[in-house]
């Protein structure tokens, strides 16, 4: 018979794992206690991507093939798991898990949360992000090959400007590019940035990227999606597994190992290895802080101004018409 329970040990807490031989991951027959046990054991590089961040949980309380519970405020807890008030567009507030110790993360897996979505700010100030979030999406017809070729086109964007950008693997097929900044912009000035970036590389690779906000205008491209540098949007952390049978990783990885990657490689099966053999390829990401004024430059340069946010959002202030040009009678 299976065990009820098992108790782990997570970085001086014991932490009790329910139904801990329940497959979750039916594609290379992982369950809960392997997730716990992969987070523990790369958790000083998931920490250094959550820690004292707002953090939503994805979870799958019966595996990857079950229906996903996402998770902004913070379930029932115990008293030394910590949250943060987060506030969102519509102007409620909820307390999100805010992770000070990989014993929250093992927690919080225990409760089948497979993905943990961190915000791009920190306590004690949410109001200014210390992070750009890149986020180089394929989309039908394209594929990482594309999401990679976008990224180093991204990369010769980002050395012009004098930014520092660490990639990962989405643990899809996109990648994601994260730029440590100063603490000193708002989320509305972050997203500019963003957008003044993602121009940049369309400007450089029309037939490869897009800014194009609405599906029908961007063809077989790879899209980059600025608002992911909205308030309250996330991607996925660095270290997070997602919800796939085969148990790919969010990885992060140095732009040598970029050029030849295979996503598939990295799984919450191969990554402890790999994390005891090399450690964090984002080790140095925190001794960066980036000063985005000269991507804000390039926004204003530009002359074309902002461009949709996501439905979710009330009508921001200088946002163009939020609707789908396919259904727009004024055009």
């Amino acid at each position: 018979m299976p065990s009820p329970f098992i108790e782990i040990e997570a970085g001086g807490r014991t932490v009790k794992v329910t139904n801990p031989d329940k497959v979750y991951f039916p594609g290379i027959g992982a369950t809960k206690r392997d997730l716990v046990e992969y987070y523990l054991s790369v958790g000083d590089g998931i920490m250094r991507a959550v820690r004292d961040r707002p953090t939503y949980i994805k979870r799958h309380p019966d595996g990857v093939q079950t229906d996903a519970i996402y998770q902004k405020r913070m379930p029932k807890h115990p008293d030394w798991l910590e949250t943060a008030e987060v506030h969102f567009p519509s102007g409620r507030t909820a307390d999100a898990f805010r992770p000070t110790e990989v014993a929250g993360i093992a927690w919080c897996a225990n409760l089948g949360t497979i993905d943990f979505h961190p915000w791009a700010a920190r306590v004690p100030d949410l109001h200014h992000p210390d992070e750009l979030r890149i986020d180089i999406d394929p989309q039908p017809g394209t594929g990482f090959d594309e999401a990679r070729k976008v990224a180093f086109t991204a990369r010769e964007v980002l050395a012009d400007l004098g930014l520092t950008g660490f990639p990962k693997t989405s643990g899809n097929r996109g990648v994601h590019i994260s730029v440590r900044i100063q603490p000193r912009w708002t989320f509305t000035e972050v997203r500019y940035a963003g957008i003044g970036f993602a121009r940049e590389v369309e400007k450089r690779v029309p037939a490869l990227a897009t800014t194009a906000w609405w599906k029908e205008e961007r063809g077989e491209r790879v899209f980059i999606d600025f608002n992911q540098n909205a308030l309250d949007r996330t991607v996925v952390a660095a270290y997070s597994v997602r919800a796939r049978p085969d148990g790919q990783v969010s990885a992060p990885v140095t732009w040598e190992e970029l050029e030849s990657c295979d996503p598939a490689d990295f799984t919450l099966r191969t990554m402890p290895a790999r994390f005891a053999e090399i450690g964090d390829p984002h080790e140095a990401i925190d001794e960066v802080a980036c000063d985005l004024t000269g991507l804000l430059e390039l926004y204003e340069k530009d002359g074309r101004g902002d461009l949709p946010y996501p439905p979710n959002y009330p009508k921001m202030p200088g946002e163009p018409k939020r609707v789908q040009p396919s259904k727009d009678r004024d055009r």
